[in-house]
Formats: C-alpha cells, sequence, structure tokens
C-alpha cells in the first residue's frame, strides 16, 4: 500500500506537518486505480453508452443535459479532446439496446367488490400499447372501454398477476419485465379483474349477507356465465417515466357508475437488455459499476484536494446521475449497489483522504440485506478480503492515533471516533461474522494495538530528544523532556482520547498507556541517577535533577485507580533515586534566596510604595522570595514522613535566617542613603519605610506555618516524633525569629523617636513665632497685632473696607486663624511679569503683590468625627477693580486641621487700586469634597492699603507675618446686602449680593455649632 495517513514520526511540527488534518496524503494518479489502458477504456466506452442510451425522465437533482455529463467523463477519465471524439463516435455506432419496462405490482386497496359476499377475486392484465399516442398521463381524454389489454395488446405480450381471492386489498408482488422500441409513442397499460367462477344459486344465496348481495346475484343472472367483471384501469406514459418510479396510481372506472374504484401500487424501472459494450458482455454487472464508481469517486476527492478543501463523501449531481443512470438500465439490485459502494469506498479510503463515516452507509445496507447465497464464490471472496483490509488498515491508523489526528487540529477527535464506529459496525456484520469467522475480538485486537503503538510513540521521542552531545548534563536535559512529553500525552488520553475509546470499544487508553510508559521511564531514570550518583552533584546537575524528580512525581500522581490495573508500578518510591540529591537541592534553594535579598537592597531607595503601602520595594521582594522557598518545599514534598520533617526544619532555619540577614542589610542601607541628607526629615522618612519594612516582614514570617503546611506534617510524623520534638524545632525557631525581628522593630523606633525629638521642637517654634523666637503678640509691627487699633473684634481690616465687609468681619472666629506674609513690590524683578492694561510705565505705576500663606491654617474639626482636606482660594476684591486677575489657589492636604502650605502668589496689580477703599485680598478656606461641592471652612479679608511696599519707599526684604480670623458670613439681617440687592439695576451689586448669600448658605450648612 503506497499511500496512507500518517506513519512513525508523523508528529506535530515534524516532517509532513502542517497537511490537511495532519496527514502525510500523498497525491496519486486518480486514472489507474489497478486498472490497465485497455481495461480503463473499456470503462470508458461503457460509461459514454450509459449517457447515450439514457431513458426517461431525470430526478430533480440530476443533470439533465447530456453534453454536461459527457464533459464531466472526460474530465474524470483525463481523456484528451481528440481521444474522447474517437470513443463517443465509436460508443454512437453501437448497436441499441433493448428497451424495457421492469414493473412490479406491488397491491391494491379499497377495489370494488362484485361478488355476492361483499369482495371480489382480483387479478391484473399489463402490457405495453406501441405505437398510439396517448394524450397526458391517464386515460380521462380517450374513449373509456374495458379490457384495453385484451383488445389492443397482443396475447404474447400480455401478462397476467395471480388472483387473489375474497379480498378488497389484495397483495402481488408480483415483477414483470415489459419490452418497448421507442418510449415516446408507447404507454404502459393494466386492466384488474375480478375473476367469476360458475355457482349454483344455492351457493350464491348462502353467501348473501344484505339487499346488495341480492342485487348482484339478479345482475349475474344478466350476463353470461363465467364472465369476469371489470374493477379498473391504469393507463401511463412511458416519457412521462423516471427512471425509477414508486407510486399508488387510482383506478380508473369505464363508466361514472362508481367513479372511485381503490388504487395500486405500482413500481417501475426503465432498464436495458443486450448492452453492446465489451465491458457489459464480459463483466458481472457489479464488477463493472464498481470500477465505475472507484473511478468518479477518485476524481471527486482528487477535485476537492485541488480546492484546497477535504471531500465530505457527497457525489457531485454529474457524477451522483451517471452512477444512478448505470446502476438503474444495468438493472442492479439495491443490495450488489451497497456492495459495490462498499468495495469501492474500502479500497478508497486505504489510499485517499476522506470522512471514515461515509463507510456506514454501505455497511448497514449490506447488513440490512445479507443473504449469503445471492453471492458467487468469488464475490464472497472479494468481500472478506474488503473486511480483512479495512480492519488492517484501520488498526495501523490507530498504532499511530497520535500522529494520525493530532489534537492541533479541531476535527481530530472526531475523525478518530468515526473510524472506530465503523471498525465496531463492520465487526458486527452478519456477513463479516460469516466471512471472517478466525478474527479475534476488536476490543482485544483494538488494545494490543495501542500497546505497540504506546511503545512505539515512546521510542520515536526518545530518538527525537537525543543529545547531539554526550554527556550526563546533557542527558539529563533530554530525559527531562522525554518525561515531560509523556506527561503531555497521558494528559491527553486521560483528557480526550480516554472517552473516545471507552465510549466505543470499553478500553480503557489511558490505564494501558500509563502502566506502559511509565515502566519504560522509571528504566531510563533509574539508568540515569545511578549514573550521577557516582560524581559530585554540581549545581548544574542538581537543577537538572531537581526538575526530574519535579517531574516525574507529576507524572506519578496521573496514575490510575489501583483498581483499573494489575500489580505495583515501576514508578513506587521513586524519590529514593533522588535522595543523595537533596542536600544540593536545599544548599541551592537558599543560596538563590540570599541573592535575590541582597540585590533587592541594593535597588531599594526606601520609598513607600504608595499612599497606602508604607513599606518599600526590597520588603515585596522578599515577601515574593519567601514565597518561592515554599513553592519549592511543596514541589519537594518528600514522602517519608520523617526525612520530610528535617527537610522542613531546614527550610524555616534557612528562611529565619534570611529575615535576619535583611534586617541587617536594611538597616546599612538606610544609613547609606542617610549619610549624604542634608535634610534630617527625609532621614526620619527613611527609617520610617526601614521600620514598615521590618514590620511587613514579621507578618510574612508568621504566614510560614500555613505556607510549609506544618499541620499536615505534623500529623504525618505524629507516629513516628514525638510532640516535645516538633516544639523543639520548628516552632521554636520560628518564635526566635518573631523575637528577634521585634527587637529589630523596637529599636528601629527608639532611633527614630531620638531623631525627630529635636526636629519636632525646631517646628513647633516655627508654629508659634517668626524667626523661631517671636510671637504675633511680642512683634512690634501693628498689623501683627489682632488687638491693634482699627481692628474689628481681632483682625486687620481697616475701618474704610465696605459695609457688607465689615458685616463680614463681625462673625466669631471660631473656624480658626489664618497666617500669611504678603508685600506690595515694583514689578521690575522678572521680564514674565505681565502689565495690566492701561497702567502708567515708571517706578511704582504697577507692583507684584506678592503672598504667602506662610506658616499654617488652623482649623476646628467638623461635630462629625473626621479631618478636613483644606486648601485657601486667594481673590483680589472688588472683581471690577482687578477684572485680569484670576483667582488662585494653593495646593490641597490631606486629612489635616493644622495644614501648612508654604506657598507664595504673585498678583502684578498696579498701585492705584489697591490704594483705594474696600481693595483687599480675600482668602477664602475650603475643603476640598471629591464627589460634592467643597465645603466652606472660613474667609478672612486682608486689606491691600495695609501691605507693606504699597507706596514704593519700602525696599524689599524679609516679609512679615499677619494673623487674620477665619470668619462665617451671617445668612439673614445684613441691611446693607438689603440695600445692595433692591438695586435692581446694577449689575455688579447683584453679583456681590448673590455671591455673599451663596457663601452664607454654605457657611450655615458646615459652620461648626456653639459651644463645640
Amino acid at each position: 500500500m503506497d499511500l496512507s495517513h500518517g506513519g512513525p514520526g508523523d508528529e506535530e511540527g515534524g516532517p509532513g506537518a502542517g497537511l490537511a488534518g495532519g496527514l502525510l496524503w500523498e497525491q496519486i494518479e486518480p486514472a489507474s486505480h489497478h486498472l490497465s489502458p485497455e481495461e480503463r477504456a473499456l470503462l470508458y466506452e461503457e460509461a459514454l453508452y450509459t449517457v447515450l442510451h439514457r431513458l426517461g425522465q431525470p430526478e430533480p437533482s440530476h443533470v439533465r443535459e447530456a453534453s454536461e455529463l459527457l464533459l464531466y467523463l472526460q474530465e474524470a477519465f483525463h481523456m484528451e479532446p481528440e481521444e474522447h471524439q474517437q470513443m463517443l463516435q465509436r460508443v454512437q455506432k453501437l448497436e441499441k439496446p433493448i428497451f424495457c419496462l421492469k414493473a412490479t405490482v406491488k397491491q391494491a386497496k379499497g377495489i370494488l367488490g362484485k361478488d355476492v359476499s361483499g369482495f371480489s377475486d382480483p387479478y391484473c392484465l399489463l402490457g405495453i400499447e406501441q405505437g398510439v399516442s396517448v394524450q397526458g398521463g391517464s386515460p380521462g381524454s380517450r374513449r373509456r372501454q374495458k379490457a384495453v389489454v385484451r383488445h389492443t395488446i397482443p396475447e404474447e405480450h400480455t401478462h397476467r398477476t395471480q388472483v387473489i381471492e375474497q379480498t378488497l386489498n389484495p397483495v402481488w408482488e408480483e415483477t414483470f419485465i415489459l419490452e418497448f422500441e421507442d418510449i415516446s409513442s408507447s404507454s404502459f397499460h393494466l386492466d384488474m379483474w375480478d375473476m367469476d367462477t360458475v355457482e349454483s344459486v344455492r351457493q350464491k344465496l348462502g353467501e348473501l349477507t344484505d339487499l346488495h348481495g341480492l342485487r348482484r346475484i339478479f345482475k349475474e343472472a344478466r350476463k353470461d356465465k363465467g364472465q369476469d367483471d371489470f374493477l379498473g384501469n391504469i393507463v401511463v406514459r412511458l416519457q412521462d417515466l423516471r427512471c425509477r418510479e414508486d407510486h399508488w396510481y387510482p383506478l380508473e372506472p369505464c363508466t361514472e357508475t362508481y367513479p372511485d374504484r381503490g388504487q395500486c401500487h405500482l413500481q417501475f424501472q426503465l432498464i436495458h437488455k443486450r448492452r453492446a459494450p465489451a465491458a457489459s458482455r464480459s463483466q458481472p454487472s457489479y464488477t463493472v459499476h464498481l470500477h465505475l464508481l472507484q473511478q468518479l469517486v477518485s476524481h471527486e476527492v482528487t477535485q476537492h484536494q485541488a480546492g484546497s478543501t477535504s471531500w465530505d463523501g457527497s457525489l457531485s449531481p454529474q457524477a451522483a446521475t451517471i452512477l444512478f443512470l448505470h446502476a438503474t438500465q444495468k438493472d442492479l439490485s439495491d443490495f450488489h449497489q451497497s456492495m459495490a459502494q462498499w468495495l469501492a469506498y474500502s479500497r478508497l479510503y486505504q489510499s485517499l483522504e476522506f470522512p471514515s463515516s461515509c463507510l456506514l452507509h454501505p455497511i448497514t445496507s449490506i447488513e440490512y440485506q445479507w443473504i449469503q447465497g445471492r453471492l458467487k464464490g468469488e464475490q464472497l471472496e472479494e468481500l472478506a478480503a474488503s473486511f480483512s483490509s479495512l480492519l488492517a488498515y484501520g488498526l495501523s491508523l490507530i498504532r499511530k492515533f497520535r500522529s494520525v489526528f493530532p489534537l492541533s487540529m479541531a476535527d481530530s477527535p472526531a475523525r478518530l471516533q468515526s473510524l472506530l464506529r465503523v471498525l465496531v459496525q463492520m465487526c458486527k456484520m452478519k456477513a463479516f461474522g460469516e466471512l471472517c469467522p478466525d478474527s479475534a475480538p476488536l476490543p482485544r485486537l483494538v488494545t494490543e494495538t495501542l500497546r505497540t503503538g504506546t511503545t512505539e510513540w515512546f521510542h520515536l521521542k526518545q530518538q527525537h530528544h537525543q543529545p547531539m552531545v554526550q554527556g550526563l548534563l546533557e542527558a539529563g536535559k533530554a530525559l527531562l523532556s522525554l518525561v515531560q512529553d509523556v506527561i503531555g500525552d497521558l494528559l491527553q488520553c486521560q483528557h480526550t482520547w480516554n472517552k473516545i475509546f471507552q465510549n466505543t470499544l470499553k478500553v480503557d487508553l489511558f490505564s494501558m498507556a500509563f502502566v506502559e510508559l511509565q515502566w519504560l521511564v522509571a528504566k531510563r531514570v533509574q539508568d540515569h541517577t545511578a549514573a550521577v550518583a557516582g560524581s559530585p552533584v554540581s549545581p548544574e546537575m542538581g537543577e537538572s535533577l531537581f526538575q526530574l524528580y519535579v517531574s516525574l512525581k507529576e507524572l506519578y500522581q496521573l496514575r490510575p485507580d489501583p483498581t483499573d490495573r494489575d500489580g505495583a508500578l515501576a514508578l513506587d518510591g521513586f524519590h529514593r533515586w533522588f535522595q543523595p540529591a537533596v542536600p544540593s537541592w536545599l544548599q541551592k534553594t537558599y543560596s538563590v534566596a540570599l541573592a535575590r535579598v541582597q540585590r533587592a537592597v541594593r535597588m531599594d531607595e526606601l520609598v513607600p510604595l504608595g499612599e497606602l503601602t508604607k513599606h518599600s520595594t526590597s520588603a515585596v521582594d522578599l515577601s515574593t522570595c519567601f514565597a518561592q522557598i515554599s513553592h519549592t518545599a511543596r514541589q519537594l514534598d518528600w514522602p517519608d514522613p520523617e526525612e520530610a520533617f528535617m527537610i522542613t526544619v531546614k527550610f524555616v532555619e534557612d528562611t529565619c535566617r534570611l529575615a535576619l540577614v535583611y534586617c541587617s542589610l536594611i538597616k546599612a542601607r538606610a544609613r547609606e542613603l542617610s549619610a549624604g541628607q542634608k535634610d534630617q526629615g527625609q532621614a526620619a522618612n527613611m527609617l520610617c519605610v526601614v521600620v514598615n519594612d521590618m514590620e511587613q516582614l514579621r507578618l510574612v514570617i508568621g504566614k510560614l506555618p500555613a505556607q510549609l503546611a506544618w499541620e499536615a506534617l505534623e500529623q504525618r510524623v505524629g507516629a513516628v516524633l514525638e510532640q516535645d520534638q516538633l516544639q523543639n524545632t520548628l516552632h521554636a525557631q520560628l518564635q526566635g525569629a518573631l523575637a528577634g525581628l521585634g527587637h529589630e522593630i523596637r529599636t528601629g523606633v527608639r532611633t527614630l523617636a531620638q531623631q525627630l525629638e529635636v526636629g519636632i521642637a525646631t517646628h513647633i517654634q516655627k508654629l508659634v513665632g517668626v524667626k523661631e523666637s517671636v510671637l504675633p503678640e511680642d512683634s512690634p509691627d501693628p498689623a501683627l497685632d489682632p488687638h491693634a487699633q482699627g481692628a474689628h473684634g481681632g483682625g486687620c481690616l481697616p475701618a474704610e473696607l465696605p459695609p457688607g465687609v465689615q458685616q463680614a468681619e463681625d462673625c466669631p472666629a471660631e473656624s480658626g486663624d489664618l497666617l500669611l506674609r504678603g508685600g506690595l513690590w515694583p514689578a521690575t524683578r522678572g521680564a514674565a511679569h505681565r502689565r495690566l492694561p492701561g497702567s502708567a510705565e515708571g517706578p511704582g505705576a504697577a507692583g507684584g503683590f506678592q503672598s504667602g500663606a506662610h506658616p499654617e491654617v488652623l482649623l476646628q474639626p467638623h461635630p462629625a468625627p473626621g479631618s478636613s482636606d483644606p486648601f485657601v482660594q486667594l481673590t483680589l476684591e472688588p472683581r471690577h477693580e482687578f477684572p485680569e486677575l484670576a483667582p488662585r489657589e494653593t495646593q490641597k492636604h490631606k486629612k489635616d486641621l493644622h495644614p501648612l502650605f508654604d506657598e507664595t502668589f504673585e498678583f502684578l496689580v498696579p498701585a492705584e487700586p489697591c490704594m483705594k477703599d474696600g481693595a483687599c485680598l480675600l482668602l477664602t478656606v475650603l475643603d476640598h469634597d471629591t464627589l460634592g461641592a467643597d465645603d466652606l471652612e472660613g474667609e478672612a479679608f486682608l486689606p491691600l492699603r495695609s501691605v507693606p511696599g504699597l507706596t514704593g519707599t519700602e525696599e524689599p526684604g524679609e516679609v512679615p507675618q499677619t494673623r487674620l480670623p477665619l470668619t462665617y458670613p451671617a445668612l439673614n439681617g445684613d441691611p446693607v446686602l438689603q440695600l445692595l440687592e433692591s438695586r435692581k439695576g446694577d449689575r455688579e451689586a447683584q453679583v456681590f449680593v448673590r455671591l455673599r448669600r451663596q457663601r452664607a448658605k454654605q457657611a450655615s450648612q458646615h459652620a461648626p455649632r456653639p459651644g463645640q
């Protein structure tokens, strides 16, 4: 057999991968198919003769035009145009066949009862009338008459059925062959009669059942003795028939007395006799049909392959038409057609690519119609050989199913299942049991085949992973790859293939494959570990052995239940093969973890990871490092309880040692980064991060019992070790490590407190005074004295402020104080200052108002527990005097009741508007709200006339501080606002009133209650 679905080693990614279905299909010459050129020419002649002498109307799905069929045959047989024309002319000169109508009278129902008993004794006369054109398909248009067959068809061409006595629903099942010459002028006739026998009057009276019977007695008395009664007739034009017809035809009356005379079931088939082609004269009909079927199916498959598509088993309309015509004309039975189809498809399936499901239909047909006696000896041998051949080929595909049906192709499971179904159905056939009695049961054959194929697959994989360079390390890597391939194959068998074999054959593929593969793997792993044991284990060899151990552990965990296998496994106790390498594995784990800790600390800048995460990057790396150690311990999972306990003790010891090493390294890193820091606050922040890192480490260490599964370990070693020994080892190590970390954390906190002590004292002095020594009340500057003359209720607002602003000043300053520095200097310090339109040039014409909320804003908390997110908004008022200056805002402080902003703002303004009455700097303290509107915490007013540097005579220097009370505007009862509100035509007055009322309403919602 030259062509196959695949061969050994045809695996995904290997040679030949990427072809359709993952199979190694080869292109064959479709014209051969074991036929010589002479046999091929005879077969082509037979096909042309079939098309040229076609009879009957075409089927709805068939091709009507003969030219289209001839062109298809030329392509299917790969004939050149000249050769095709020569063959066609030669066939046209051959003698025509004898045309015949094969008519089967099946049965009738509902016929008339002509006897006294109410029944009839029906029989049929039938024949073909030639040379008379019948209009339409029924005799309705011609003169109705009795005895059409007797009067119009010669007696030698007339056929008669059996007489069925005393029935109205006769069944005949008789077939007749009726010859004709010209189909266009021939018609089929059938007359149905009631056989009348001579009986005495007494006999008839004994059969009398009703008045209708008495009427029949009188009617028979008037007719001649022995004359049969007419029951109806059927007339059908042959040119209206298809090649095959199967219908119920109504029996037509000759008078209108009984228009409904029942129906008759007829089957028609237009066939040939004495065909002229040599193939028809020298070979059995089914053999010729078999060769023609093979030729056309081969062409169909190759046509689909040329279009990069897979044949789905359905024939083209041209091929279906030709095969149907040939089988019909040759009068080939359904059984022989099914047998020819089976022989053709089963042979082609072994060489061409098409679905195995196409074989199910002929299998079912043969099984349904199987009668061994209807086949000749050579036909039985041919059928038996086809069974054996397909079974052997199917088993060869099953042996290589891993490469023939790769899972990289989505339809591979369905294709394998279809093949198994075909083999199962074939082996269940009565024909298979009679013709192949010595064949072993299919499940046993498949099991042995799978076992052989699994071993072959393993050896191919081993050869594929054979290293190019000989050495223990390279051999270990190759063995590791082989084991991983075995695991992958077993997982595929478990999850995909086993279900298919179980459902179709009750074969446990997974258990069989596991037992075979684990023996093969165990032998090679034992040989490798024995070779390694004779030399020191290097780090690279230790890593290779550890990966091999983990893979074997994963393979061993796939083992089936003991009930599904026999005896012990070769992999039982495989961990003992790796016992000499365990110390190197533990040392490698500690060395890798220590290197990662050192690298993490070197890369750490001691900066918190985020607003909510206060530890640094090294703490995260250390947690990952400990998680890796725990993962290694879980991978090892040593089966021996006592040795597993000692290994866990070593893991805990190394983890605790790494924790103490990390504490030393992170403190050294903090000293290194703080050495070059002038800002003691930054150094304190780093120390805070160090303390948080150690606290995070303490939390990680506390999770060791859960990560290393101490509880399960203690249950395993409970029968080997005493409880005191467990407490004195694992738990003592853990408590010692936690105590050491607690000491390191307390030491770090004390160091942090010592560093912060001086800074906190200095910061407090800055909060309460100027230049770390002078309080605002002791300042010689009247602007900083809250009790200075001109201040209303403890502020520095002048009496010249507008009445509305003065009224706001009278509100109690309960929300806190605001300290700021401000000065007005000539705008000549930078070219980036923007001058106001219309301002005069020259010294003092314009000034840069510099305002800095320098020390702090003291805020009183809301009644509900919580804090504020304050910021300050600075605006020059009134707005019509400073229309071009947009409000400024400070940064927002999160959850702070004593914010220190220390921000500077510059307003480029002319000096003249600043000298006017009511010109002021409005400072609004707001609580930032992410979802809603910002809450008003208070507002303060600074008169611009009191700002130093307004006259231009002072030199720029240290800007003094100013303390302003934060007030809330009153909601109602302000006569000034009422007066301004009455000025409807004054737009600025209306805007001012609306702004003040909006703030008053906002203040009433968020102002603190008295006494809080």
